[in-house]
């Protein structure tokens, strides 16, 4: 394509179509290179100038689902993340069970007395001598970013807890750090005043290699609004329940009857569960 064909990004930005960035979420979807020939010589046949990045992802992602369901889930966890709404308590909890599995000691939603007042902590994580407090913030639409005024009350939250910590006893030792997660991005201003104060960031994309999607990929971790294989009463109805994990599900076959999912669809969404839950 000699003439360059803009798209409309959700945070309204137009930016050249890049072939490339189709090619690798398709590929960090495990989808095989045959497919995924089909699915950019498709989109491209579609493209026209102005069309926007969420046309293009459900282009993509109807090919997908016909072809192989479990590489579809992978390729909407952005948008299965997103449906971890309407509150963020899921998101607090799956933000858990991802630090969890890599070894820390975790609780959700649990109220901290500071120094001047009590504050309500999303998720305490603890591991050796580091002990974190992670706020999470998310966001139902992908246009919404954080910007630098959460990480900046966040640290002052952080400031208030930390004195009450170093007066408990055994404390003296211990690396204290508070934390922001969010399922959306961070502005620059609020990565650049983050690390300046030494807060953690996590975010769909940062740090970069090590973002959300990096360590759900790894750990196996899927959200179960990822599952094509269930419809979004039957997800709401889990999620209600406090399950938030497609392995949740894969250990627990039983809460499928318990919602009322009809018995012939049981394997499908369990196969797909299973798959998912597979750490790469």
């Amino acid at each position: 394509m000699s003439n360059t064909i803009n798209i409309v990004k959700y945070s309204g930005d137009s930016v050249p179509f890049d072939v490339e960035k189709l090619i690798n979420s398709l590929r960090r979807a495990k989808a095989n290179e045959a497919l995924i020939q089909q699915i950019v010589e498709q989109v491209e046949s579609q493209l026209y100038d102005g069309i926007t990045t969420k046309k293009i992802y459900q282009m993509a992602f109807k090919m997908l689902k016909g072809k192989s369901r479990v590489s579809a889930s992978k390729y909407k966890l952005k948008k299965a993340l997103m449906e971890l709404g309407p509150t963020g308590f899921p998101f607090e909890k799956l933000v858990g069970k991802i630090m969890a599995h890599e070894g820390f000691d975790t609780k959700v939603g649990v109220i901290v007395q500071g120094n001047c007042v009590q504050h309500e902590v999303d998720v305490i994580a603890k591991k050796d001598n580091n002990h974190y407090m992670i706020e999470c913030k998310y966001h139902s639409d992908q246009g919404r970013f954080c910007n630098v005024k959460i990480p900046l009350y966040i640290h002052s939250r952080f400031l208030d807890v930390e004195k009450q910590w170093e007066r408990q006893k055994g404390h003296e030792t211990k690396l204290h750090k508070g934390g922001v997660y969010t399922n959306t991005r961070f502005t620059t201003d609020a990565i650049q005043y983050g690390k300046c104060v030494g807060l953690l960031l996590a975010s769909w994309d940062y740090p970069r290699g090590n973002g959300l999607k990096d360590r759900i990929d790894k750990s196996g971790l899927h959200p179960l609004t990822a599952l094509t294989t269930l419809t979004k009463a039957e997800k709401t109805k889990l999620l209600d329940k406090g399950i938030v994990l497609c392995k949740e599900l894969h250990e627990n076959p039983s809460l499928l009857e318990q919602i009322g999912v009809p018995k012939p669809r049981h394997k499908n969404i369990l196969e797909d569960s299973e798959k998912l839950c597979t750490a790469h």
